[in-house]
């Protein structure tokens, strides 16, 4: 919250993420304690009204703008807004999925607003141990872990969307799963692009959960989706715009053997993925993701979440990239297993952190011939964001 409020002062904040991830919420929560605050949304007709005349009490000092980017011409409003406040509003732009589509076709308002993605809750938000510091991060600095497991299992089990996991109730979570997908592929994607096979793009939609955490062959999606591979690639760019899925990309600077193709992709919901293996690998790549997002949005440094994979299949999860440096590797298991890629390509790439995340709490300990640190993921993604 601290971020934002700073980059509040300077600028108007985007906030941009999932369906359904809490953007109106957490906007109306940064605005409660100011009584001089006002809260928009394009889908109310009065609303609507109020925002293309610009009608709101003279004394306001924050807007919320809820869905404003339906509007055709909402760069060009927003622009207005901001360059002839007289009483300094804050203001904060919010939407689904499509915010982030609109946004990079043209920045009119470049330079004028911070943008930052909401993700699922992640283990740190739900214990309380978020960041409040706004010091810029020591380059490549070590990870602090917490002494103390958290319980995993909640988390695990319903994701980190807010109703579910709020609620506690598998059954709130299928119905909620059921309406979430069809408002992404039956609004979001309909509204947004101009898909003619959008059932092709459901079934699409509907294989993933059973491929995310391998590099994903386009060829066989194709055949089971009945499509043109070429055609499958922008699918899939469609669902990551969309927020149902993100992808994951093959590292291979400094290595000359390693994969150029072949991304991995994990859904933003893993309360999705059946097999425990992959629901698990899925989970820490959506916490690794969300700290990466977090550093770039927040502190400027360019973080990035890779996997790596060579000719002779040697394999890491994850690698996560300080600007052009390697910084950790982490490998996901359910249960503390030997890793060889972990020393493997943490040698050959000269890094010292490699995490061996496990879903047992039952081993934390780092291996000293190794280097390998073994680490119940309870611990791990309580030290994230």
């Amino acid at each position: 919250m601290d971020f934002l409020r700073e980059d509040l002062s300077k600028k108007m904040v985007f906030i941009g993420g999932p369906r359904q991830v809490g953007k109106t919420t957490l906007s109306r929560y940064l605005t409660e304690n100011d009584n001089n605050h006002i809260y928009l949304n394009w889908d109310n007709p009065k609303h609507k009204i109020e925002i293309t005349k610009q009608q709101w009490p003279p004394n306001t000092e924050w807007i919320v703008f809820d869905e404003i980017h339906k509007y055709d011409q909402w760069k060009n409003l927003i622009k207005g807004i901001w360059d002839t406040r007289t009483n300094e509003e804050k203001i904060i732009v919010t939407g689904s999925s499509k915010l982030n589509i609109y946004r990079s076709s043209g920045d009119s308002i470049m330079g004028r607003y911070h943008y930052h993605v909401l993700h699922p809750f992640s283990l740190n938000e739900i214990t309380g141990s978020g960041l409040t510091k706004t010091e810029i991060p020591k380059y490549l600095h070590k990870l602090n872990f917490p002494e103390k497991p958290e319980d995993l299992s909640i988390l695990f089990k319903l994701g980190g969307f807010p109703e579910p996991l709020l609620e506690g109730s598998e059954r709130t979570l299928l119905r909620w799963q059921n309406e979430r997908f069809e408002r992404i592929f039956r609004e979001d994607i309909r509204d947004s692009e101009k898909v003619k096979l959008l059932s092709q793009v459901e079934l699409l939609g509907a294989l993933l959960p059973r491929r995310v955490a391998s590099p994903l062959s386009l060829s066989s999606l194709s055949e089971d989706v009945q499509t043109s591979p070429k055609t499958i690639i922008q699918w899939m760019e469609l669902l990551c715009r969309n927020y149902y899925c993100f992808r994951v990309m093959p590292y291979h600077h400094r290595l000359e053997r390693a994969l150029k193709k072949e991304s991995k992709y994990y859904l933003w919901d893993w309360s999705e993925v059946e097999n425990e293996g992959q629901r698990f690998e899925n989970m820490v790549a959506s916490h690794l993701l969300k700290f990466c997002d977090f550093y770039y949005h927040v502190f400027g440094i360019k973080t990035k979440l890779w996997y790596i994979r060579d000719r002779e299949r040697r394999e890491v999860d994850f690698l996560v990239t300080w600007g052009e440096a390697p910084w950790f590797l982490v490998e996901c298991k359910l249960k503390k297993e030997h890793s060889q890629a972990l020393t493997y390509f943490g040698d050959r790439l000269k890094i010292t952190q490699k995490y061996l995340v496990t879903l047992d709490n039952k081993f934390h300990y780092l291996d000293k011939k190794t280097g390998i640190h073994v680490i119940p993921a309870a611990i791990f993604l309580n030290a994230l964001v």
